[in-house]
């Protein structure tokens, strides 16, 4: 992967990275993280509801009762360093250190009463809580 200004990166998707932004970030692709379509949809659709920024940032961080959980929020630009990974409509920022723990990860959404919201099937887990909110490697 090379580093590209994100004021260069092409997406396919419709909304641009910001001009102003001048900070590096890598394209990764969906071996790092995937979103199936309807997790891209709601991303999509929390994006333009919330208007907190155009990408979701994923990140790892230490907590939970396995002692890594994950973070997601919405953010209007990336920061030095991030990985971009475009997939299934939408643009995942991820950070260096949680891509170690990232790698080969899906996240699903379902609507569902029960059982319902964000799901990560991640591939690195060795054990994660009945809440799904945790995880250890």
């Amino acid at each position: 992967m090379s580093a590209t200004p994100t004021s260069s990166v092409s997406s396919s998707i419709d909304a641009p990275v910001p001009a102003h932004a001048a900070v590096v970030v890598r394209e990764g692709n969906e071996n790092l993280v995937k979103l199936t379509t309807p997790a891209g949809a709601k991303v999509n659709a929390l994006i333009a509801r919330e208007k907190q920024g155009d990408y979701l940032r994923i990140a790892i961080t230490g907590g939970g009762c396995n002692g890594l959980s994950y973070k997601m929020r919405f953010v209007p630009e990336p920061k030095k360093g991030d990985i971009l990974v475009n997939t299934s409509g939408a643009r995942v920022l991820v950070d260096p250190k949680t891509a170690l723990y990232l790698k080969g990860t899906v996240l699903d959404y379902s609507n569902q009463m029960v059982g319902g919201g964000f799901k990560f099937t991640n591939p690195n887990a060795k054990a994660s809580c009945s809440c799904g909110e945790s995880f250890s490697v």
